[in-house]
């Protein structure tokens, strides 16, 4: 009878879900599958079977995002008009970034890149402000300057990807290729994140925490371009010319976005107990309570957890293809597993014996030190196959 009455209620809540999308819900689904249809026709002569796949894909999950997020309409449209604005001002060449003003100042894929990385810096500051001060109004420009942030980096992001085709058929790709792209991927995904928290429990006194990572990976990220001349579009190695890499890296990353956000998410948690030991009425008191922290804390790592688990059975059908075989404990493979092995035994823990609070909190941010040394260490102080994404 209890079954009967669950698929009755589920039938009804799926009903009242299809009776309650408006007009703009539908000219929204429209408009993307509309998008999508104009980039086939645009490039379908340089998509294999398998890109094409992904691009009606990704527009019919946009459309189910757009229909349960709303505010994420309104980056995919400016993200849209942006792109299309900035792709079209080459009309010469990759020359034309220094004689175009716009190119040159706002929307070729390098000067993208710097506006999302200013904002998300200013974005950090402004949120601890609104954090301190309790102040609701400076809170809204902290999240209006990381909705900014995250609409230019991915500008940016879409602009690279037609410049590496201006340099020549052969180097253009997906930009998701080395540490230089995937750390303005990583900033995106983690600010998505936090933004879609954010909405959810009504918020904004994490934002600074959540920012403070994302600030840290654009230091990196500038430090790299700048130092390494890492911003410089190149041809892919062999091992990369492959559909596999256009799925298995943002799956790869949203995962390490999830990870951070519960890390940052678990350092308040932490600094609102000891808070509350003191009995303290001091600023801290302000973080959301500790129920929610643990709640936003568990969601976020089961969210990364089933990502990289994706993730990780993608890279291994990948490796299957391009060097025989699925497994070969390759550093990067290795630390792989251990990052994998860690959040499921956090969730393990959680799930089956009910552990809450401090102690897992602190396995949150040792296990982004774990995440990290999978992401960066490996490239930094061993050697491998995935030995292309070196330092």
């Amino acid at each position: 009878m209890n079954s009967t009455h669950a698929a009755l209620q589920q039938e009804l809540d799926q009903q009242s879900f299809w009776k309650g999308l408006g007009i703009v819900d539908w000219v929204w689904a429209i408009m993307v599958l509309l998008g999508s249809g104009y980039a086939y026709a645009s490039y379908a002569s340089l998509m294999d079977v398998y890109e094409q796949v992904i691009l009606f894909s990704t527009g019919i999950s946009l459309v189910a995002l757009g229909w349960h997020w709303k505010e994420i309409r309104g980056l995919s449209l400016a993200v849209f008009l942006l792109s299309i604005f900035g792709i079209s001002r080459y009309t010469n060449g990759l020359t034309d970034v220094e004689t175009d003003f716009f190119l040159r100042f706002l929307v070729s894929s390098q000067s993208a890149i710097m506006w999302m990385s200013a904002l998300y810096v200013l974005a950090t500051v402004t949120y601890f402000i609104a954090f301190f001060a309790r102040s609701d109004f400076i809170g809204k420009v902290a999240s209006a300057m990381t909705w900014s942030a995250t609409t230019m980096g991915l500008v940016g992001l879409m602009v690279r990807w037609r410049e590496s085709y201006l340099i020549g058929l052969d180097v253009g790709h997906i930009p998701v290729s080395n540490l230089y792209e995937v750390f303005i991927l990583f900033s995106i995904i983690t600010a998505l994140l936090y933004l879609f928290y954010e909405r959810r429990y009504q918020t904004r006194m994490l934002g600074g925490f959540v920012l403070l990572i994302i600030s840290a990976a654009v230091a990196f990220l500038l430090w790299y371009a700048f130092d390494r001349d890492a911003a410089d579009i190149q041809p892919l190695v062999p091992a990369l010319q492959s559909y596999w890499m256009k799925i298995h890296v943002p799956a790869n990353f949203v995962g390490y976005g999830a990870f951070a956000l519960a890390a940052m998410v678990a350092t308040a948690y932490l600094i609102r107990v000891r808070a509350e030991r003191l009995n303290s009425n001091s600023i801290a008191m302000a973080l959301p309570a500790l129920d929610i922290l643990d709640d936003l804390m568990y969601k976020s790592i089961a969210l990364g957890f089933a990502f990289f688990t994706l993730a990780t059975i993608l890279g291994a059908l990948w490796a299957a293809e391009a060097w025989g075989g699925y497994w070969s404990w390759d550093p990067k493979e290795t630390w792989a597993l251990i990052v994998w092995l860690n959040y499921a035994a956090w969730l393990h823990m959680r799930l089956t014996k009910g552990w809450r609070g401090k102690p897992m909190a602190a396995w949150a941010i040792v296990g982004l030190f774990v995440t990290l040394f999978a992401f960066l260490g490996v490239n930094m102080f061993l050697s491998g196959l995935h030995s292309y994404g070196e330092l």
